[in-house]
């Protein structure tokens, strides 16, 4: 008796989240008659690196420019007896799983490969994806249970510059943590750059100006978890460096930035921040003495 053909197929993909959402791909007719959902991804060419293979097969499933992580977990699935192609077979798959994310202003996924291996792409509740509302490869549920966010801790310098009784804020464009949200001007320190320079750098970048360094106020920091202006899922560790600083009298500052994490720069009144009129993150309250209770310091 002819023994059953060996194949063995080797394969790249991604978990792509957004808020509490995966991205998922729909597998058509031609792999299963029932409704089943799986990551982005297939199978590699001969001679392809997996990291390539994975972002040509998201775009293909779903239209999205992917990015993916340098480092990946690898899973390893025997089925002695499976159809494929419409023989049976001694079936050997090996998947590679990247970490990936996609850019925040991709527009919805939608297939692009023409008689592919599915038919469909979507963004799924995570929820419904673990409860089995939705319907799901094992891969699927295996990958999410080892899926660690990427952890990113950044160091940033912000300043408080007051005109009377206004505080000079930006406003967090949707490309930002926290987004529409008034901040101090300010933002990460670079490698090697000094806390003060990169302070006077940033506020010239969103605001047009150039301000005076003075006292360091106070250190403050805030950890959280949620999608970074570059479209990946972070768990976001921010320490950040108050500092006093002023402008010239004269200055009027004005917005810089363009498609940055900035959308919007102001004096807002203090009676204003104090009454929640403008909504301000709250290193900003700290900052000025506006806490209302011993939540609002991070």
């Amino acid at each position: 008796m002819a023994s059953t053909p060996k194949r063995q197929r080797v394969a790249a993909y991604a978990v792509i989240l957004r808020d509490e959402e995966i991205l998922l791909s729909r597998l058509s007719p031609l792999v299963t008659s029932e409704e089943l959902w799986t990551l982005p991804g297939g199978g590699l060419d001969h001679g392809e690196d997996p990291r390539d293979a994975v972002i040509r097969e998201v775009h293909e499933e779903t239209g999205l420019d992917a990015t993916v992580s340098d480092t990946a977990r690898v899973y390893s699935a025997h089925m002695p007896s499976v159809w494929r192609g419409g023989r049976r077979v001694n079936a050997h798959a090996v998947r590679i799983v990247y970490d990936g994310w996609v850019p925040v202003e991709s527009p919805e996924p939608r297939v692009v490969e023409v008689d592919g291996s599915t038919i469909e792409a979507a963004w799924q509740p995570v929820e419904a994806v673990l409860d089995g509302t939705v319907p799901v490869t094992p891969l699927v549920v295996d990958a999410l249970a080892d899926h660690r966010p990427y952890r990113n801790q950044r160091l940033a310098a912000y300043a408080v510059i007051r005109r009377d009784d206004r505080v000079l804020l930006t406003r967090v464009s949707a490309r930002g943590y926290h987004s529409g949200q008034w901040s101090l001007p300010g933002g990460g320190v670079e490698h090697g750059e000094r806390p003060a320079e990169a302070l006077v750098r940033e506020v010239r970048e969103e605001c047009g100006v150039t301000c005076e360094v003075g006292a360091l106020l106070d250190v403050v920091d805030d950890h959280f978890s949620g999608i970074a202006p570059n479209g990946r899922y972070e768990d976001f560790h921010s320490v950040m460096l108050l500092f006093s600083a002023e402008v010239p009298s004269d200055a009027e500052p004005q917005l810089t930035e363009v498609d940055g994490t900035t959308d919007a720069v102001a004096w807002v009144s203090l009676a204003d921040i104090r009454s929640g009129a403008v909504v301000t993150y709250a290193a900003v309250r700290h900052a000025l003495g506006l806490e209302t209770g011993a939540g609002e310091r991070r």
